[in-house]
């Protein structure tokens, strides 16, 4: 084994100035992400400096087989922390042979409304908190849970620390490191309520490159845990019961929000957001109705409310923005198997383009 570990940790730069880029797209379930590497001539500092790729759809639920070509185009570039030195990640999307987005790529849209010029005055920030749990491989069941069985109530778990509370911090910790050496905006790392699931949190972050950035972390997680021999769940409601489930809830701010009198146009925003509350329930992650449930600090899913400071609602704004009349708040509808290229960009275009 230390001869595979002397030859991934190989510092390629000492004998030539190729680079490795691994091309990563979001697969057919649209949750699911998918790689692949290429060698490169050099280092490449720009998106529109990589090449198109391609690759076989019908093999990822796609495309058919009978026209199976699929198009990666390179969109966002981060610093390899799996591989180092120059080379790099790159997060693409996909499209058809043709030049059309395939339907599992939303990036195209949301890069629409963000690249609004409406839109794109009013500088959207978002700060995305995305939980998750970690599962044993063999028996798909939380990470630190007796097999078969259960661990004590919720509540020692929460930021907890020591080994009866805590489990998987060491994929916690290389994940957080990795994600600021890939060049991902990650301000924050906690355990959550339910043991076995913990929290990563990117932002701020602007417009689509919260998705973009969002997307990426997602697969370090899940490139760790695949070492770590760790299954990671996105899972809205991993656990049936008296369980918290596991969340994505997006903060977010605009420029008018962000200035002197902005808790005005925070409220706005906020109503238009009750008056598309199916709309976007419908679009923000699958199986979200046994999670918001109106327990476990969620609110009931047929219904929307706002609040300061209150966990159980809808949309929450905290004290110091109602304090200093201008801030942000925080959207906890989302999943935690949401797109986040869907949620940012549909808070967006509710909240600045839409009319009622």
């Amino acid at each position: 084994m230390s001869v595979i570990t002397d030859l991934i940790n190989l510092n390629l730069s000492e004998c030539t100035k190729k680079i490795i880029a691994e091309y990563i797209w979001i697969g057919g379930s649209g949750t699911d992400l998918r790689s692949k590497a290429r060698t490169l001539s050099g280092p490449v500092k720009d998106p529109s400096e990589l090449p198109k790729w391609n690759y076989d759809g019908s093999s990822t639920g796609q495309a058919s087989g009978e026209d199976s070509e699929v198009i990666l185009h390179p969109q966002a570039i981060f610093k390899d922390p799996f591989r180092r030195g120059d080379n790099i990640l790159v997060m693409c999307d996909a499209y058809t042979p043709a030049g059309d987005p395939i339907p599992t790529n939303k990036r195209h849209n949301a890069a629409k409304i963000f690249n609004n010029p409406v839109v794109a005055a009013e500088e959207p920030w978002y700060g995305i908190e995305q939980e998750y749990t970690l599962l044993q491989k063999e028996v798909n069941w939380p990470l630190g849970w007796p097999i078969g069985g259960f661990p004590g109530p919720q509540g020692p778990y929460y930021c907890g620390t020591g080994a009866a509370n805590a489990f998987g911090r060491d994929i916690v910790d290389s994940h957080y490191k990795a994600c600021l050496y890939a060049g991902i905006n990650i301000s924050g790392v906690n355990g959550e309520v339910m043991p076995g699931q913990w929290e990563f949190q990117v932002g701020p972050a602007v417009g689509i490159s919260a998705g973009d950035e969002v997307w990426t972390a997602r697969y370090i997680l899940e490139r760790i845990a695949e070492v770590a021999g760790v299954v990671v769940s996105f899972d809205p409601k991993p656990i049936p019961g008296d369980w918290n489930g596991a969340g994505a809830h997006a903060n977010y701010s605009t420029k008018s929000m962000r200035e002197d009198g902005g808790y005005e146009i925070i409220k706005k925003a906020i109503e238009k957001l009750g008056l598309r509350h199916k709309e976007h329930i419908a679009a923000y992650g699958e199986g979200n109705e046994r999670r918001l449930t109106g327990k476990h600090e969620t609110a009931d899913i047929n219904s929307f409310k706002w609040g300061v400071a209150n966990r159980g609602c809808s949309v929450r704004v905290g004290r110091d923005t109602e304090k200093a009349g201008k801030g942000y708040f925080e959207d906890r509808r989302p999943a935690s198997n949401m797109d986040p290229y869907i949620v940012t960009s549909m808070i967006a275009e509710t909240t600045i383009v839409w009319k009622p």
